[in-house]
């Protein structure tokens, strides 16, 4: 397609058009699952630059896949094997173009890093609340994208809930321009929501407004030890009435979990992990003093070890320790990533039913799969869990994954179905789940995701293949 590069170069300019060289950083997904090849990796500056690659794309027929910062999860963002593919990097547009102190907003471009998002409103005396591992690699535009959740969806809601507009350009190239900041825009249907979580599939995210909140006067961390996933569910009901909207982190960590991270990362020191099978890290946000926060936090404890849903207790007396615990939480994925190649499931429930769901489907993978390991944790608060699984000890994983992928995910992600759950949480479906989705979601459903797709991008150019598998009889 010689025409098509020529009309990228002089969109873009001829040195943000690569073709040649290492590109493994754009053609292979975080998790080493999936390498592809590019025609092209085309990296605009400007939303018009955006616009402009569309079109030529459009004309050319050829398809498009966007891509931030490269750290998905579901194979969504990496080019397929064809080399026909246009990869669209979002990364040169990375301004901040406006804090609005009164209306409680920032605009930021779609390849600004999330860090570099937080650290903007921190200066300007905000809080933007979206935190999660990836945050100093991963892209806004990726986090919307995705509809990211992370840490804090207990209190402030996931990448959904804190956008207020976008700015999007579809897929035959033009810009729809919906950066509103407004809360109340009741004149027709939401087409900002349409775009966020479509996993580039309906067009390209290139700027948004975001939320922002008051910083809070104190913030507390507790690291809690819990006999069971139940008495760690008692605990959130706990926490719930003693803190209130204070309560804006609960993530729950299976002992193995931690045990991986001890291993692999043993400069972090895990508190009380080997007398428990499950340990509970907790935020409390207080917008009136430490001191204050710190008494409810007191009582809570207390009401919890009296109760019994808590064995051990330790309050971080310091920013330094608070950040330590937090790191070994979000040290989990990547000491798992050491241990070997893994199975990773980004599944939610209602919180009631997680003991349950944990309780079944652990004994039914011990009895299809012996040996095999769980690492289990996530974000309790929201009924998010990622539901991992490990190869036998010993066992080659790569080749584990060969032979029992598929059959694991049929029996976890039923057992999510049984208990009235998702089989994506937060990660998306991508192409690693676009196969599995038409089993657990409801055909009625399809046909409108489906339709919605052919209405925005009837050519099929935008990230085709991701979210929606082709239908049978098409490639």
């Amino acid at each position: 397609m010689p025409v098509l590069l020529d009309q990228l170069r002089r969109a873009v300019g001829a040195d943000h058009v690569l073709t040649e060289g290492d590109l493994t950083a754009y053609e292979q997904d975080w998790r080493q699952r999936a390498r592809g090849k590019a025609l092209a990796v085309v990296r605009p500056a400007s939303t018009d630059q955006v616009a402009a690659v569309v079109r030529a794309c459009a004309a050319a027929g050829a398809s498009i896949v966007p891509q931030g910062g490269n750290t998905g999860l579901a194979v969504g963002s990496v080019p397929d094997a064809s080399g026909r593919q246009v990869l669209l990097s979002l990364r040169r547009l990375d301004q901040v173009r406006a804090v609005d102190p009164a209306n409680l907003t920032i605009t930021v471009e779609a390849g600004c890093i999330l860090q570099n998002v937080q650290a903007a409103a921190e200066s300007a005396g905000f809080l933007f609340p979206l935190s999660l591992a990836a945050e100093g690699s991963c892209t806004l535009g990726g986090n919307l994208a995705a509809n990211a959740g992370g840490t804090q969806v207990l209190r402030y809601g996931n990448a959904r809930e804190l956008c207020l507009g976008l700015e999007v350009v579809t897929a035959q190239g033009e810009v729809w321009d919906g950066l509103s900041g407004l809360r109340k825009d009741n004149t027709g249907y939401d087409l900002r929501d349409l775009f966020i979580g479509s996993e580039g599939t309906l067009g390209v995210i290139t700027a948004a407004t975001m939320k922002l909140y008051p910083q809070p006067a104190a913030r507390l961390t507790a690291w809690a030890a819990v006999p069971s996933m139940q008495a760690a569910v008692d605990l959130l009901g706990l926490a719930h009435r003693h803190l209130g909207a204070g309560l804006t982190g609960f993530e729950v960590m299976n002992q193995f979990a931690l045990s991986l991270v001890a291993r692999h990362y043993p400069q972090q020191r895990v508190p009380l992990w080997q007398d428990t099978p499950w340990c509970v890290l907790l935020e409390n946000s207080d917008h009136e003093s430490e001191a204050h926060a710190r008494a409810l936090f007191e009582r809570l404890l207390e009401a919890a070890l009296a109760s019994g849903c808590v064995t051990d207790a330790v309050v971080a007396e310091s920013l330094s320790q608070a950040q330590a615990l937090w790191h070994i939480r979000e040290s989990i994925p990547l000491a798992q990533a050491e241990e070997g190649l893994n199975i990773k499931h980004d599944i939610s429930l209602p919180v009631s039913r997680i003991p349950a769901f944990v309780a079944e489907t652990d004994a039914l993978l011990a009895a299809n799969v012996p040996g095999v390991r769980l690492v289990d944790f996530g974000h309790l608060g929201d009924g998010n869990l990622h539901y991992n699984v490990q190869a036998p000890e010993g066992q080659d994983a790569a080749a584990f994954l060969r032979t029992q992928e598929d059959r694991i995910n049929t029996l976890v992600f039923d057992a999510v179905a049984r208990h009235g759950g998702s089989i994506s949480a937060e990660h998306g479906i991508g192409s690693l789940k676009a196969a599995k989705l038409p089993h657990y979601k409801s055909p009625v459903a399809l046909q409108m995701m489906r339709a919605i797709k052919h209405a925005l991008d009837p050519k099929d150019i935008m990230n085709p293949g991701r979210v929606l598998a082709a239908p049978r009889g098409h490639e």
